[in-house]
């Protein structure tokens, strides 16, 4: 299939668009970008900057990827937008570059990003992730997969946000959210497992249900002991961890140990 640039579109002739991209009227796209087959960038898109793109990604209008990160550090370092395939970015939506000299902005492939949510520089988010309407992902923010964001609401930088967990929207995140977890309010707090997201995934039946069984096992240790969480996740380390809760035990102990403001509490 052909390449197609509407007439108005200002394409600079260095940048390199492979075979099938669709360019829309007014869209503009700088010498350093790279969009792969298949891909639909639409009506006044702006994609400027180191961009390197994957295949079939659809760019709903206006939407601005790879220009300058909104950071008083940066000092014009040729720092890169990196992105997978089958991305929904929406309309308006925001995606800066990273910070300083050979750093990258990175968004992995099949993800939702709907209208005027925003990327800060240097995040880095996984696959089939789902962000609604109206979410500010600060500087450095990680998002694993299949997490769902909820719309309105703001993530604090350096925070992590684990695989599979489901924000409610217009909550505060301002702590590394575990994976799994349903978080919700004003200040986020964990509220639970997230059993839809689990069900959805196929996870809630591996093992025969063993998996989920353990995961509510160690959610049981963590929130709801009087234990500080040190001493909880010790607990959980006897276990005969299964691959679900090793990946929610692991993160705990990453975010406790990395300077960071450490994992969400509970609502208890």
């Amino acid at each position: 299939m052909a390449t197609s640039v509407h007439p108005t579109a200002v394409v600079d002739p260095r940048a390199q668009l492979a075979d099938g991209v669709e360019v829309g009227p007014y869209a503009v796209i700088g010498p350093e970008v790279q969009i792969g087959a298949g891909s639909r960038i639409g009506p006044h898109v702006v994609i400027d900057g180191r961009v390197r793109m994957g295949s079939g990604n659809r760019i709903f209008p206006g939407a601005c990827i790879g220009l300058e990160p909104q950071d008083l550090k940066y000092n014009g370092a040729p720092t890169e937008v990196v992105m997978g395939d089958d991305n929904t970015i929406r309309e308006c939506v925001t995606i800066n570059r990273a910070t300083a000299d050979g750093e990258q902005t990175r968004i992995g492939s099949s993800n939702l990003l709907m209208a005027y949510s925003h990327v800060g520089h240097n995040c880095e988010l996984g696959d089939r992730i789902v962000i609604a309407n109206g979410v500010a992902v600060a500087g450095h923010v990680v998002i694993g997969d299949r997490a769902v964001v909820g719309g309105m609401l703001g993530i604090h930088q350096f925070v992590h946000i684990g695989t599979l967990a489901m924000v409610g929207g217009m909550s505060r995140i301002d702590r590394d959210v575990p994976p799994f977890m349903t978080v919700e309010g004003h200040p986020g707090r964990v509220r639970g497992l997230n059993r839809i997201g689990l069900r959805r995934s196929g996870l809630a039946e591996l093992d025969g249900g063993a998996q989920l069984k353990q995961l509510q096992e160690v959610w049981t240790l963590i929130y709801r002991s009087d234990q500080v969480l040190a001493e909880s996740l010790s607990r959980a380390r006897a276990l005969l961890l299964l691959p679900a809760a090793e990946t929610l035990v692991g993160f705990l102990e990453a975010s406790s140990a990395a300077g960071r403001r450490g994992p969400m509490p509970s609502n208890r």
